[in-house]
């Protein structure tokens, strides 16, 4: 066995970290984990190693960074190598669904389909009827090509090339009205385009002013992490996430400058939110602040204290919370407490605003679901943050939030991952019955689980909770909703967690947050009326113990759906994966329209030229304020000169290759809007896992498309091709270097007043150009913009 062997573990030795460092003195132990930042401060190693063939095993406590399923030992080397799974007592266990990248990038490019309204950068408001391959002919023969055909005002066409689809969006406008198409060929695109980038330049004035107000009043600068708090990391009992542990570095990086934090962390219900507010609280208090935590409900108020008193047990921190739970003699002990500065963090719902709530030295604010507290309430937080530290919670962020995280003026996390054993849960939509009702809710019973029943009307809850007693005559039922009084409500919420009953039939206020492993069924009655948010935060309040989870979407058979709501169950049933919530705030956009959402002062701009539109606009306008730029007007940003590409070659996706038309138009629209020919490559590598080799077509497309992105950038206004000849039409601005160029390539140019031709020369052409293209940059002082690769 050449001496390797399994190695003991330590995990729940009190004297674990002495009797590493005694086997340490004479001989090589290494602490295995991808939290080696915890196991240094805990275990006390002295540096990090790469465990590598290359590495000479050496006496002395070592840190490496390593995923390993065990850990190993070899006395004869002297090699003792322990995994988290003997430091820390449990094996990491793979996903659920392999993990995304942790950023989402700017939630544009909303798809589109064939009878939907899109918008062209360059022409305005059209129909799109789907993709066309068209055949056209030149002296090699036929050549295919497809395209978008759009639908203009009296009947006009538009076919757009798909290397050109990044220039077309579909239009999300400001309400019910279907806006008018634009005619081809007027001037009234180019003034409603005009109108929208006025608006979005006055919004994002607006949105500056608060931002730099925000720069220009230095904050608090919390200290770096205490001991206490890597003892508080440590005692978490399960392996974080990458995302988390991305979000989290992220927050105290945000914590430990002057500048105030406004951070939006955005994750679905059950990826961590709160384990990351628990830890920023923490550091806050650390550094001698408090913290207020603001949450939406009662019931939400009071789980996250519990939470918060159960992970800060034995640690010299003070929680209490304010709320109607609480008595009016705790209230003013709270109050008090607050203002000496006895209590460290505070827990409530609004109350926390009253202007009686007095701090002494408050420093952090955590938001939960900011989305769903009033005007008023909104307006006091506005006040409140100009000079405070805030993290916001939300699953699925308001537009508002969204667009402003969007534009760069509010720090954004995005928790993707999900937790280990997290299932996706099993979601149906149909009729509501009788006899499904009872089958549903007796499997979850015969499995030892518990069931929401969720019926949004106060006024006849009490019949629903009669009709589940009816159909299942053994459950035990609870009726919880906001309106009861807060002792009774508080009692129901605590009998429920403890497993006392079985069936909650409640209202939404187990939409925000409300923890309860058990509960693994969720039936909704009458799902229509919700908005597609609030169905998913719902939904995700079910399969939070690794558990499979199932939820049922009722609806009411006697009646039609809208097309709206039809629209909302589709999506919800649709969605399986996990960690979409920042992306249904989307699509409850797209369903709902955004003007209403975004507010009255963009709802004309939206709806002249589309949200996504808009949102662009938005950044750019943003982006001009911070650089002080005036070369462009931000309409013009947009609407830079599309450059004429027309080059001898099939260029498309073949149907035989991706066959779903969805999919197909998705990759197009990938690699269309790809911003640089590395990005082109990951793309095509990306659709190469998925599908297989690209086809010829595909590999002409991508060739096209890394010649545009060159042509662009050096300004050119056409690159046309035929059989005997490319050309290229150049800025008359600049300057050619014709001598230099003939250099470079000899024989093969004839240079003309603003064109440049390239002779076709055997196959050989379209290397050919690339190198023209790269000698133009390097004539034009503009190499470094030009990705290798000529």
């Amino acid at each position: 066995d050449l001496g390797w062997s399994d190695i003991e573990p330590v995990v729940g030795r009190p004297d674990a970290p002495a009797a590493l460092r005694e086997r340490a003195e004479g001989a090589a132990v290494v602490l295995a984990s991808e939290q080696t930042a915890r196991v240094t401060e805990v275990l006390g190693a002295s540096a990090e190693v790469e465990l590598d063939l290359d590495w000479e095993p050496a006496p002395g406590l070592w840190a490496a960074d390593l995923d390993l399923r065990g850990g190993f030992a070899n006395a004869g080397l002297g090699l003792f190598v322990y995994s988290d799974s003997e430091l820390f007592g449990r094996v990491r266990r793979p996903l659920a669904r392999p993990a995304r990248g942790r950023r989402t990038e700017a939630p544009l490019a909303l798809e589109f389909q064939p009878g939907e309204l899109v918008v062209h950068v360059d022409h305005g408001v059209a129909r799109f009827h789907g993709m066309r391959l068209i055949d056209s002919r030149d002296e090699e023969g036929d050549i295919q090509r497809e395209y978008l055909e759009l639908e203009y005002a009296e009947g006009d066409k538009l076919f757009v090339p798909v290397e050109n689809l990044d220039r077309v969006q579909k239009f999300l406008g400001g309400g019910d009205e279907t806006p008018a198409l634009h005619r081809l060929g007027t001037a009234d695109w180019d003034r409603a385009r005009k109108r929208a980038a006025r608006a979005a330049e006055d919004v994002a004035e607006d949105l500056l002013k608060i931002y730099s107000q925000r720069e220009a009043r230095p904050g608090f600068a919390f200290l770096p992490d205490s001991h206490w708090q890597q003892e508080l990391e440590a005692s978490f009992p399960y392996e974080e996430t990458p995302d988390q542990l991305a979000a989290l570095a992220e927050i105290k990086a945000d914590m430990e400058s002057e500048r105030p934090m406004d951070r939006l962390l955005c994750g679905d219900v059950g990826f961590g939110k709160t384990e990351l507010a628990l830890r920023a609280a923490f550091k806050a208090v650390m550094s001698g602040r408090q913290v207020a935590l603001l949450a939406p409900t009662t019931v939400l108020a009071q789980q996250h204290f519990q939470v918060f008193g159960e992970r800060l047990q034995g640690f010299p921190v003070t929680v209490e919370v304010l709320s109607r739970f609480r008595t009016d003699e705790e209230q003013v002990r709270t109050l008090a407490g607050l203002k000496a500065g006895a209590v460290d963090i505070v827990i409530g719902t609004h109350r926390l605003l009253s202007r009686d709530v007095r701090f002494k030295r408050l420093g952090l604010l955590i938001i939960d679901e900011e989305q769903r507290f009033g005007v008023l309430q909104k307006e006091r937080l506005k006040r409140m943050r100009a000079n405070l530290d805030v993290l916001s919670l939300s699953a699925t962020p308001i537009p508002r939030t969204l667009h402003m995280a969007v534009t760069g003026i509010r720090d954004m996390s995005v928790i993707q991952t999900p937790p280990e054993d997290r299932q996706p849960i099993k979601t149906y939509v149909t009729a509501d019955e009788d006899n499904l009702v009872a089958e549903v809710i007796q499997r979850e019973l015969d499995r030892g689980g518990q069931i929401y029943y969720v019926h949004n009307r106060v006024r006849t809850i009490q019949k629903a909770a009669e009709r589940v007693r009816r159909l299942v005559p053994g459950a035990r039922v609870a009726v919880g909703h906001g309106q009861m009084e807060e002792e009774q409500l508080a009692q129901v919420m605590v009998d429920f967690a403890a497993g006392r009953q079985d069936v909650l039939v409640c209202t939404t206020i187990i939409e925000a947050g409300l923890d309860i492993p058990n509960v693994n069924t969720l039936v909704v009655e009458r799902a229509d009326m919700f908005g597609l948010a609030q169905l998913y935060q719902l939904r995700g309040r079910v399969g939070r113990a690794g558990k499979r989870a199932y939820s049922y979407f009722l609806y009411d058979p006697k009646r039609s759906l809208t097309e709206a709501a039809d629209k909302r169950l589709d999506v919800i049933q649709g969605l399986h994966e996990l960690g979409l919530g920042f992306k249904i705030a989307l699509r409850d956009l797209e369903i709902r329209g955004a003007g209403n959402l975004l507010g009255t002062e963009q709802h004309g701009a939206i709806a002249a030229v589309g949200f996504e539109m808009y949102l662009q606009m938005l950044q750019a306008a943003v982006a001009k304020l911070r650089t002080g730029a005036e070369e462009e007007a931000v309409g013009d940003v947009l609407s830079t000169a599309e450059m004429n590409l027309d080059l001898p070659l099939d260029h498309f996706i073949p149907r035989s290759y991706i066959r779903d038309e969805r999919l197909r138009l998705g990759a197009y629209r990938q690699l269309a809007g790809a911003e640089d020919e590395t990005g082109l490559e990951a793309i095509l590598a990306s659709l190469r896992d998925r599908y297989g080799r690209p086809p010829a077509q595909l590999d002409n497309l991508v060739y096209s498309l890394r010649v545009k992105l060159r042509g662009q950038r050096l300004g050119l206004r056409a690159v046309v091709g035929d059989a005997r000849e490319v050309t290229l039409r150049v800025d008359p601005d600049r300057a050619l270097d014709v001598e230099r160029l003939k250099q470079l390539f000899p024989g093969k140019l004839a240079i003309g007043p603003n064109k440049i031709r390239l002779r076709r020369q055997g196959e050989g052409w379209r290397q050919d150009l690339l190198n023209l293209l790269a000698g133009l940059a390097d004539l034009y002082g503009a190499s470094a913009t030009i990705a290798a690769g000529a």
